[in-house]
């Protein structure tokens, strides 16, 4: 028996609003059946709550869970929950909102900011979720009564101009919604959703770790090919983030850990956390033993998994995690989190730009007290993952110090051993102001590269850095401790102690003076490829090297740069000499005797691109410089 219909009309802009709701603003019709099960789950929240703070009120919280029923001849699916349930005004408030709501100002708002925020003050509303029934069935029913009452609701809609609220006497406690289904489209992703392996895939991905059983009754056929039926729990509600990590043990992080990414080696660390007070939100996150494949792809997913109430909203969220710690894998469940109307895609609010901060903090915390206390384990991560986490030191300066820190690089030190900066400062010598390093495709490169004569001699250590972002991070970080970095490869060099300077100055001046008309006369001759001519005080053995001002761009940073399609100016360098190489006095002594000959200009085209092959430079005619080079060695035969 129902008493009180009463039927209302859509407005005129109501109805273009719904359309918007069901076509516009989710991606995936899926997303009903999580949208309607995330309202049973609130509601049962509630009901729980209800009873705790109202001990007067009868209502029975023995058994609360979530049903889903399916007619397959119907063609009919019901999301049913014994929880608060609704009155008819809350009904009329909540469910109706939409209908109430349908103005030309409204819909004008949502079209332009529905991924904005100014959509928020739509966010939570019940009837958001629910009219995202309408993607898949054209006739909804909703019927629901509300703990401690005695009379139901009844609201029904076929989405189109009219809605209908009625009174009913007897109903059981809770909300039940009804779909009457529309006929399957895969071409338009409308699925069969009375199929059991749908409707089980959808509760896996969207609804698994719901903290109430979300059951529903399925045919087994027996031994005999008789048919019976069995009601199951879909759901694990196995929520790990949400229990002390003192009940959980390391089994069960592991075997979460390979459920989670598909990787079946055990993860290097596991970081569970909880944040309490006027935002929470509670954190399971792992780091992996092994780089994934895709670690340097484009387009390479993140690892982290957004939920709210336990509810999965998005995977591979961006704003929880920045781009140099994508490799990190885990759940963010937040309890109270701003999000759009389809819950798909997150605001740039304050929670998620705290969230984000305290777990990128969390994350590099960890591997500084990795390094410190478990060196083996440091290794590892290093090796697989530092070439990503460099990455932040360009574009994460909150964080940029921290990740200096937890860096190690190779250096001249150690052949095997990475070095971290600190230690690297701890053996500076007395009087060095700069980190010294050299940027290169290899170490045997760097290494035998004429710009580390000077400071092999002296015994400085040097920085060899090999990946390619290193060019790239160098020289936007300004300093380490205080510490300046300074390549060996650019500007001037002065190893010299006073002392020395003292002894060597007039020798120093004297060859300045020797050398004069040699180096203005190269600086003329080879003016298409080098700015300056001048003599070394980096190098012991080799003739001469390529260096580049303080602030040029190193012809490394210039390669990667062009293939990535962006077109640089070309930078001409300094060629150094090493007045006491016997090339380079020969040279001097020629060009005073027979400066008009041929093979003065030539030998000084040849001096200059064994410096630029020397630091694994291109030569710009290659054929040129080799016929040069064998008819000079046929000479000496």
């Amino acid at each position: 028996m129902s008493t009180g219909t009463e039927t209302f009309e859509f407005q005129a802009e109501a109805r273009q609003l719904l359309q918007l709701m069901v076509h516009s603003i989710y991606s995936n019709k899926d997303i009903f059946l999580r949208e309607l099960i995330s309202n049973a789950s609130d509601a049962l929240d509630k009901l729980r709550l209800a009873a705790f703070a109202d001990k007067e009120l009868a209502v029975d919280t023995s058994d609360l869970h979530i049903a889903i029923e399916v007619d397959r001849e119907a063609r009919t699916l019901t999301v049913r929950d014994n929880g608060v349930g609704m009155s008819r005004d809350e009904v009329v408030i909540l469910i109706g909102t939409i209908a109430k709501s349908g103005t030309a100002e409204l819909l004008e708002k949502i079209r332009e900011t529905r991924d904005a925020a100014g959509s928020q003050d739509l966010i939570g509303q019940f009837g958001v979720g629910f009219y995202s029934s309408f993607m898949v069935a054209d006739k909804v029913t909703l019927l629901t009564r509300r703990a401690g009452e005695s009379t139901a609701t009844r609201w029904e809609s076929d989405g189109g101009a009219t809605y209908a609220v009625e009174t009913v006497d007897e109903a059981p406690q809770g909300t039940s919604v009804t779909l009457h289904l529309r006929p399957e489209d895969k071409e338009d992703q409308l699925f069969d959703y009375t199929a059991e392996w749908k409707i089980r895939e959808i509760v896996k991905r969207y609804s698994d770790f719901i903290a109430w059983p979300i059951r529903m009754a399925v045919e087994r056929a027996d031994d005999d090919g008789k048919t019976t039926s069995e009601t199951e729990t879909l759901n694990s509600m196995k929520a790990l983030w949400a229990r002390s990590k003192d009940d959980v043990k390391e089994d069960e992080y592991k075997e979460f850990y390979r459920h989670l990414s598909h990787d079946w080696t055990d993860p290097l660390e596991t970081i569970h956390m909880r944040a309490e007070g006027t935002f929470e939100y509670e954190t399971l996150l792992f780091i992996p033993s092994r780089a994934p494949y895709d670690l340097f792809m484009r387009g390479a997913k993140r690892g982290v998994q957004l939920y709210v109430k336990r509810v999965f909203i998005m995977d591979d969220c961006q704003e929880l995690m920045p781009e140099y710690l994508r490799f990190v894998k885990g759940v963010v469940d937040a309890q109270d989190l701003s999000l759009n109307i389809s819950r798909e895609i997150l605001q740039k609010d304050r929670h998620i730009q705290l969230m984000r901060r305290r777990l990128v903090k969390k994350v590099l915390s960890t591997v500084k007290e990795m390094r410190a206390n478990d060196a083996e384990r440091y290794k590892t991560f290093w090796s697989e993952f530092g070439k990503a986490v460099k990455e932040g030191l360009l574009d994460d300066f909150d964080n940029q110090s921290t990740i200096l820190e937890i860096s190690s690089f190779a250096s001249t030190h150690d052949q095997e051993q990475l070095t971290t900066l600190a230690e690297y400062v701890e053996r500076m010598k007395d009087g060095q102001t700069d980190i010294y390093y050299s940027t290169g495709e290899s170490r045997t490169m760097i290494e035998n590269s004429p710009h580390m004569e000077a400071f092999r001699a002296k015994g400085y250590e040097v920085l060899l850095l090999t990946d390619p972002i290193d060019e790239m991070w160098v020289s936007s970080v300004p300093d380490f401790d205080g510490k300046k970095f300074q390549s060996i490869a650019k500007g001037q060099v002065d190893l010299d102690s006073e002392e020395e300077k003292e002894n060597a100055g007039p020798e120093r001046e004297q060859q300045e003076k020797d050398f004069a008309d040699l180096l203005g006369w190269l600086t003329s001759q080879l003016a298409e490829n080098v700015k300056e001519v001048r003599l070394s005080s980096r190098l012991t053995t080799s003739p001469a090297c390529i260096v580049g001002d303080a602030e040029d761009m190193t012809p490394t940073l210039e390669k990667m740069y062009r293939a990535m399609g962006q077109e640089v100016p070309a930078v001409k360098r300094i060629l150094e000499l090493n007045p006491s190489h016997a090339l380079v006095s020969g040279l001097r002594e020629a060009y005073g005797q027979r400066k008009d000959d041929p093979t003065v200009a030539e030998t000084a085209e040849l001096l200059y691109g064994m410096a630029l092959l020397a630091e694994g430079g291109e030569l710009g005619d290659p054929a040129r410089f080799t016929r040069l080079l064998a008819e000079r060695l046929a000479r000496t035969l």
